[in-house]
């Protein structure tokens, strides 16, 4: 036995820890990275250590470079190799024997351990590592392990185990009926000195996937700068293998004196080997988040943070999932940092301002929150628990989420109408792939043969490097004849998907690119693309340089790379894309070559023959129509169409109202003087009074057109017979009958008052306030002009001159005849001297005729 566990800072905290399982049979460990929390606790838990009950412990961690580098440690502390009291499963890959006591697996292999023995048959003790990190297969397993505690397995140990101090909700969670002991180990944390490196230009925010190319080499000049300023070696946190790639290119000048690593899940092992053990001389180890707290990187005394992370988001809208680059957490940052002190003294150099941080969030956002729930969801019915429901989750699943995963699981046959896995659904779950590949596995075997689909299905699975190209078909002969760690792994997951389907082989030998087309059209039908346009000829993208527009079956457009061999076909599979931001159409990443009969057979549930009747402006006209067609189609994609000649009155009648909203009201339908001087007196009467005189603007009558525009609008069929609809017999209709108020429409907003002349001058009510445009000898005599809407608006009057241009305004006319008159009177009656200029107009006769001339 290695005498180095002596000197691990965990082993005070394992007799607590011991006594709360005995007491509680769970409970929290709170212990920061390199405390040994992940190695030596499992190993005292089946009485490895000391002397003690033996007991069958299970590991489970987030990622599979975790696994196997926890299993390594844990034999060099016992003095044995991998698979004799300790061993590992991952996917594809298994290294125990008859002796093990420990083992270490993935959270994934262990969710399809529980989903096929819930009891965990022979295991005494579970433990969840790195649960702080929120990862959705954690969270999961989790929540069954305490509904078998509840049911099935009260003795059942379980252990969460977090790198923070932040484990009250943990407690809560694990307690059910009251809060779970928490068990805190402390470690040696030296002082870390922040150095705040922000990059001396502006840079680009990410987008997507892409980082700027600016920062990356400030990062670089970062890490150059911490080898000169400080001892010891440099952890460089970034988010991806590719800004791992690059930043690593720009360090080549180091090779011939510093070890330049790039630790990630995708390197070869033995780099990953090399980064996790000292070196013989100085080392730049660049790292994705996985060394912030699953592995302990030795010899760092420097750490150069980037400050940015990798997180799923889905758009549910479109049918797009992925990984995008964000801005790190505040704890995330504090891990980061963190590994700086382990061994001594130390430095993190960040590369942002001091300021940003007041931007950034608290904590991680949990993966439950934000990704695909597809795969969440297939378990949780396989488990009995349709929709989580009865499970305790550390976060409610969003229901939007939650439903787009039903949709997606129901269109796949895995799930029934009440949300429980079906038998097929459970052959997918048991493939341990997301559900469409699981879906492309089982039926595409029986179409192209297992081992063509295990093949493609292993390149989805697992998205293979970019620099292979967009061609499905093309990625898959360069893969199989490559010797690199992806080829490696794909010939290891290859190998585990040929034993699931249980297909004989297909009847006719299937083409490599027909192969192709159809396993990614059967992972995900909704994205089976046509190409827009003129149909493309064959090669026409790659000989012009210029890339292809899609339309995908779901509705979003598509877009291939300039040059690519896909641009010149008509018929494409997308298995991989993504969205720029700010870019309306997806970027095509990864696709095959298909046609019309594949993408029939794949998306056969979103095949439809239906009738088309909407509002549609034809090309060079401003004037919209109906358009009535009978159509086929896959989801958006138009197969064939021709035109319907006796359209559903149902949909005629929507298409019309769409029209109405398109154009307006006010715009589509014809409106007289009698229909618009009716409308503007309702309008009138409805701001001032209110109910039950109704609104009559364009959204309000678009709203209740069944209430005034029918009969005429559910006969008619097109434009033209809604221009000929008599717009002020139907806005009538709109009237208070049944209250009786419409009777005193011509009290309250008379369309015509009499003046003292016995002329009947038309009200304008356009305006917030009616008006009366009268002459002004037309009202000599009248003291005062009438009120509407039962006395609550004067009445505003536009005296006009004897030719009938404005003179006056008021509202108030016994005021203006005694303090306005005289002065109009004085500019006016020499412009106008046939016509009277009383010089009291209260007394004289109104007149609408000119004095006779002398």
């Amino acid at each position: 036995m290695n005498p180095a566990w002596l000197d691990l800072p965990v082993r005070s905290a394992v007799p607590a820890l011991q006594r709360a399982l005995e007491l509680r049979g769970a409970a929290v460990l709170a212990a920061p990275p390199g405390t040994g929390k992940t190695t030596l606790v499992p190993l005292e838990l089946a009485g490895l250590m000391e002397r003690g009950p033996s007991r069958r412990v299970l590991v489970a961690e987030p990622r599979r470079l975790a696994v196997r580098a926890a299993a390594r440690r844990m034999a060099w502390l016992l003095g044995e190799t991998v698979g004799e009291r300790v061993g590992f499963t991952v996917r594809g890959e298994r290294r125990v024997g008859p002796r093990t006591a420990v083992e270490v697996v993935t959270t994934g292999v262990l969710l399809q351990r529980l989903q096929r023995d819930q009891e965990l048959a022979g295991v005494d003790v579970v433990v969840l590592d790195e649960c702080h990190e929120r990862h959705l297969d954690a969270d999961t397993a989790l929540a069954f392990l305490l509904d078998v505690r509840a049911t099935l397995r009260p003795e059942l140990r379980l252990v969460c185990a977090s790198a923070t101090s932040d484990t009250a909700a943990w407690s809560r969670l694990l307690g059910g009926d009251g809060p779970a002991p928490v068990v805190e180990a402390h470690g040696i944390q030296h002082p870390v000195e922040v150095v705040w490196s922000p990059p001396p230009r502006p840079v680009r925010p990410p987008q997507g996937l892409r980082t700027d190319p600016a920062l990356l080499e400030h990062i670089a000049a970062t890490v150059l700068r911490a080898l000169r300023e400080r001892d010891g070696d440099v952890l460089c946190f970034l988010p991806g293998a590719g800004e791992i790639a690059k930043v690593a290119g720009l360090l080549g000048g180091l090779r011939e004196t510093v070890d330049v690593l790039q630790l990630h899940g995708r390197a070869d092992r033995a780099v990953q080997d090399a980064a996790l053990a000292p070196g013989p001389r100085r080392r730049v180890v660049l790292s994705t988040s996985v060394a912030e707290s699953s592995l302990t990187v030795p010899g760092v005394r420097s750490v150069v943070d980037c400050g940015l992370a990798r997180e799923p988001r889905t758009d549910h809208a479109r049918g797009l999932a992925g990984l995008v680059t964000v801005r790190a957490s505040l704890a995330t940052g504090r891990q980061r940092a963190g590994r700086a002190g382990r061994e001594a003294p130390g430095a993190v150099y960040r590369c942002w301002a001091e300021a940003e941080d007041a931007l950034a969030r608290a904590l991680p956002t949990p993966e439950i929150m934000q990704a695909d729930l597809t795969s969440f969801a297939l378990q949780v019915a396989c488990w009995g628990a349709p929709g989580a429901r009865g499970l305790a989750l550390p976060d409610t699943p969003p229901d939007g989420a939650m439903a787009a995963a039903r949709t997606t699981l129901t269109a796949l046959g895995a799930v029934d109408a009440e949300g429980r896995a079906t038998g097929r659904g459970v052959r997918i779950a048991r493939t341990g792939l997301q559900p469409r590949l699981g879906r492309a596995l089982l039926d595409g075997a029986a179409q192209v043969g297992e081992r063509q689909a295990a093949e493609l299905v292993a390149l989805l699975s697992e998205e293979p490097p970019r620099a292979l190209g967009e061609d499905l078909a093309a990625v898959r002969r360069a893969v199989r004849t490559g010797r690199d760690p992806y080829a490696a792994r794909w010939r290891e997951e290859v190998r585990r998907l040929r034993r699931h389907p249980d297909a004989e082989d297909p009847p006719q030998r299937v083409s490599d690119a027909e192969a192709a087309g159809l396993i990614a059209g059967l992972a995900f039908p909704e994205r089976i693309a046509r190409a827009r346009g003129p149909k493309p000829q064959p090669g026409s993208g790659s000989e012009s340089g210029a890339g292809g527009t899609y339309l995908m079956a779901s509705g979003t457009a598509a877009e291939t790379g300039a040059g690519s061999a896909l641009s010149g076909a008509e018929w494409i599979a997308v298995a991989v894309a993504d969205r720029p931001s700010g870019s309306p159409s997806a970027r095509v990443r990864l696709a095959a070559v298909t046609d019309e009969a594949t993408a029939r057979r794949c998306a056969a549930t979103l095949l439809t023959d239906r009738e088309e009747v909407r509002w549609a402006v034809p090309p060079g006209s401003r004037r919209g129509e109906v358009a009535a067609r009978r159509v086929e189609a896959i989801g958006a994609v138009e197969l064939a169409a021709e035109p319907l000649a006796a359209p559903d009155r149902t949909l005629l009648r929507a298409a019309l109202l769409e029209g109405l909203a398109a154009e307006g009201v006010g715009e589509l339908l014809t409106w007289s003087a009698e229909a618009t001087g009716l409308r503007q007196r309702m309008a009138f009467l409805h701001r001032v009074l209110g109910d039950p005189w109704p609104a009559v603007d364009d959204r309000s009558l678009l709203d209740r057109a069944e209430h005034w525009l029918d009969p005429e609008l559910s006969q008619a069929r097109r434009r033209a017979d809604l221009e000929r609809i008599p717009t002020a017999a139907a806005l009538a209709r709109l009237l208070p009958w049944a209250s009786g108020a419409a009777g005193r429409l011509d009290e309250l907003a008379p369309e015509r008052i009499t003046v003292p002349t016995g002329s009947r001058i038309r009200v304008d009510y356009s305006a917030d306030q009616p008006v009366l445009a009268v002459r002004l000898q037309e009202l000599f005599g009248w003291q005062a002009a009438p009120r509407l809407a039962d006395g609550r608006v004067p009445l505003t009057i536009h005296l006009l001159s004897p030719a009938g241009r404005p003179a006056a305004v008021t509202g108030d006319l016994a005021s203006f005849w005694r303090e306005g008159y005289r002065a109009v009177r004085a500019e006016l009656r020499g412009r106008y001297p046939r016509h009277p200029w009383p010089e009291d107009p209260t007394a004289a006769e109104p007149t609408r005729r000119a004095n006779p001339r002398r």
